[in-house]
């Protein structure tokens, strides 16, 4: 009888306990619903129409209630008056707003990448973005003068917009959307623009901080729900937003935004090297049913510019060539011509005959200098392999600086036009065609693109790289023409193929474009991003010179 008891005193206590935790999550459940319907209903029903009254000198209570409402240029002399800046970015607002969307989408898509694995979260994409139709008033400028290259300013930036910003979160198999709406912001941030250069835009990178805490103000809906009308959520997240932007921007502290590289923007332009490639003498026979068709690459070492070519002699192990070239040079003490000689093949890649490289500060200012460069297998001095005779290059070089009233400040390698070499029909002249690089490019099956050029029935090829969106070839093509192509047309195909074996879909088109010649003839040079047919998004640049 003890023991029933005893179980039975048991059995209560247990029911007793599921039942008090099944009451308090019911009666937390009701008390959340009530306080969050409570709260938005405890709205003010005898709300009167707003009167306008005089300001007066004796009313300092409400001076005091109006001075942060006060444009900065009224109150502070420092800050100057900036309407036509309101009435410009009013104007441009809607194009702004696409820009500014579109770049912070680039910008927050690798951030998104790199956290999601943390929390479990399969993807996150933007469904709506928009920063609405309202733009953001500047109320002041203050711009600092120091004696640095740079410019410094504070805007005062007031901004009650009507973004619509809707995120899509899926975790777990389950999608939720978050949107943010009804945004304000308002802050002092210092703007940077530094190095000052002699360059369009003319400086180097922006930066960006906060002297103060902004004030910052959302609407949150998760799934339809507006999470800000929670009490006590609003002010949490609104301290915790702060906390974290003044965390990471807050002066000294600086967003960097770049805009071209520092030092090649620093690097004025000095001077003109002008190259002849007269010849080069007992090359290898790399063919092997003949001898070998020669050809030289040229260009500056560590530059990013298209290298420079020479035509190819076809079957000859003493080519003379005798063709000009031009290179802008930027910093003698430091730069370095690279030669490179390669054996031409229809199939298959070019094989490398031989380079060398001379460093510019080895030769005199306008005095001409004739070089035989012994050809090498690699720059390494101990390398075996070098031993091996591979030829010779005969070069022909001299280095123009400009005069202090010549010095050229926005002058680059693009700019320079070689003429068309010895040989070419008086009325005709050189198509050189330059293969830059591709963007967002897209396969079905297989990303590995090369680019086909089509023209008067001859083809020409770029080499392939692999597993690429954003190839860059920098490779140039020659076409030597009796007379201008006015009514011509050069077809652009860009293409992946895979070499795997017994794959379906072997080759694959990214995207196709027709180029009208006719603008290189009138222009002498044309370098631009074409949109790709048949591609969503993928565009190639093609630069086009025509040369006589």
């Amino acid at each position: 009888m003890g023991l029933l008891s005893t179980i039975f005193g048991i059995l209560c206590g247990f029911l007793n306990s599921i039942f008090s935790l099944f009451a308090f999550g019911i009666g937390t459940s009701i008390g959340l619903v009530i306080g969050y319907y409570a709260f938005i209903n405890a709205l003010p029903t005898d709300v009167e129409d707003v009167k306008v009254c005089p300001l007066v000198e004796e009313d300092w209570e409400t001076l005091q209630r109006l001075i942060p409402e006060i444009p900065l240029w009224v109150k502070n002399p420092d800050f100057d008056r900036v309407d036509w800046l309101n009435k410009f970015i009013e104007n441009m607002w809607p194009y702004l707003d696409r820009a500014i969307c579109a770049t912070a989408k680039n910008i927050a898509k690798p951030i998104i990448d790199e956290q999601t694995p943390q929390y479990k979260i399969q993807s996150v994409e933007f469904e709506t973005f928009t920063l609405g139709t309202i733009p953001p008033t500047f109320q002041g400028m203050k711009v600092y003068t120091t004696d640095d290259k740079e410019l410094i300013m504070e805007p005062s930036i007031k901004w009650a917009g009507n973004p619509n910003i809707i995120i899509a979160v899926t975790a777990y198999g389950l999608k939720a959307t978050i949107q943010v709406l009804d945004l304000q912001v308002f802050g002092i941030p210092r703007i940077t623009l530094k190095p000052l250069v002699g360059i369009f835009p003319c400086f180097a990178s922006i930066f960006v901080s906060l002297m103060n805490k902004p004030h910052v103000d959302f609407g949150l809906k998760l799934l339809g729900v507006d999470l800000m009308a929670i009490p006590g959520l609003y002010r949490f997240v609104q301290e915790l937003i702060k906390d974290q932007v003044a965390n990471m921007y807050l002066w000294p502290q600086a967003l960097e935004v770049q805009i071209m590289d520092p030092e090649q923007a620093l690097k004025r332009p000095l001077g003109i090297l002008d190259v002849t490639v007269v010849k080069a003498v007992k090359l290898q026979r790399k063919d092997l049913l003949g001898k070998s068709d020669p050809y030289v690459k040229l260009n500056l070492r560590e530059e990013k510019v298209a290298f420079k070519k020479t035509t190819v002699k076809r079957s000859n192990l003493n080519p003379e060539w005798n063709e000009e070239f031009s290179f802008v040079i930027k910093d003698p003490a430091t730069q370095v011509l690279e030669l490179r000689v390669y054996d031409w093949d229809q199939v298959g890649t070019h094989e490398e005959m031989g380079l060398n490289v001379v460093p510019l500060k080895d030769l005199t200012p306008d005095e001409p200098k004739v070089l035989t460069l012994v050809l090498l297998k690699t720059l390494n001095p101990n390398d075996p392999q070098n031993d091996k005779p591979r030829g010779q290059l005969v070069i022909e070089l001299v280095y123009k600086p400009f005069k202090e009233d010549e010095m050229l400040d926005n002058i680059d390698d693009s700019g320079m036009m070689e003429k068309a070499p010895e040989g070419t029909p008086a009325g005709g002249g050189l198509l050189v065609i330059i293969v830059h690089e591709a963007q967002d490019l897209e396969g079905k099956y297989h990303t590995n693109p090369h680019v086909r050029l089509l023209f008067k029935g001859e083809e020409r090829k770029t080499k392939r790289i692999k597993k690429n969106r954003d190839p860059r070839w920098d490779e140039e093509f020659q076409f030597r023409l009796e007379e201008p192509p006015t009514n011509d047309r050069l077809h652009v195909e860009v293409y992946s193929t895979s070499s795997r074996i017994g794959l379906l879909h072997s080759k694959e088109s990214l995207g196709h474009v027709s180029i009208n010649l006719v603008d290189v003839v009138h222009n002498r040079r044309v370098n631009e991003k074409y949109q790709l047919i048949d591609s969503r998004n993928g565009r190639v640049q093609i630069e086009l010179q025509w040369r006589t």
